[in-house]
C-alpha cells in the first residue's frame, strides 16, 4: 500500500476489540513517534505508554466528551512536550502523535487522537492536570493528547477522493 492509499484508509477509530496488540507492533508505533521530525531537532516530545486497564479507565475521565474510547483501547500513548526545549512544542507533539497514528494504520491497528491540552474535565479541572496527576507527569511538560490504539471493532470505508473539498485550496492567493 502506498502512502496515498494509507491516507484514504485512515480513520479515527474509537471502538476496539479485546485482542491484544503484538509487542512488535507496539514497538513499531513507538518508534514512529521517536522518528517524528521536530523543530530544530529539539525532540521536545516525550511519550507515556499506558496498558494498565485501571489506569486507562481513570484517564478516560479526563474530559466529558470523546475520551470514553481510552478505557476500551489496548494501548494509550500520552503525548507530552516541553515548552522549554522548543517554541514549537505543540507542533512537535502533534507531528509525533500523527506519525504514530499513521504507523498504526499501516499495521492494520486502529487509533484515535484524544485532545487534552485546552480541555476541561467534567468538574472544570483542566484535563492536563487530571492526566498529569494520574501519570505523575512533571509540571514543565504540556500534555497535548492521548493516542488510543487497538484492533478496530468498527468498519470504515476509505475516503472517496471525489468528495475532497478542493474549494479549500487557494492557488497563488486567497
Amino acid at each position: 500500500m502506498d502512502f496515498h492509499e494509507l491516507l484514504l484508509r485512515r480513520h479515527s477509530i474509537r471502538r476496539y476489540t479485546e485482542e491484544p496488540i503484538d509487542p512488535e507492533a507496539v514497538k513499531t508505533i513507538l518508534e514512529a513517534g521517536l522518528l517524528a521530525p521536530s523543530s530544530k531537532s529539539a525532540r521536545s516530545w516525550q511519550y507515556v505508554v499506558v496498558e494498565d486497564r485501571d489506569t486507562l479507565a481513570r484517564l478516560s475521565e479526563c474530559k466529558p466528551a470523546y475520551a470514553a474510547s481510552i478505557k476500551d483501547c489496548r494501548l494509550a500513548v500520552v503525548v507530552t512536550a516541553s515548552p522549554e526545549q522548543s517554541e514549537a512544542y505543540i507542533e512537535d507533539a502533534s507531528v509525533g502523535a500523527i506519525f504514530m497514528h499513521l504507523q498504526a494504520e499501516a499495521l492494520g491497528i486502529g487509533s484515535c487522537w484524544v485532545q487534552v491540552r485546552g480541555r476541561m474535565s467534567a468538574d472544570g479541572t483542566p484535563s492536563e492536570d487530571v492526566v498529569r496527576e494520574i501519570l505523575n507527569i512533571p509540571h514543565d511538560m504540556v500534555v497535548e493528547c492521548i493516542m488510543t490504539f487497538g484492533h478496530s471493532a468498527e468498519t470504515r470505508k476509505p475516503v472517496d477522493p471525489a468528495k475532497l473539498k478542493w474549494e479549500k485550496v487557494h492557488l497563488g492567493q486567497w
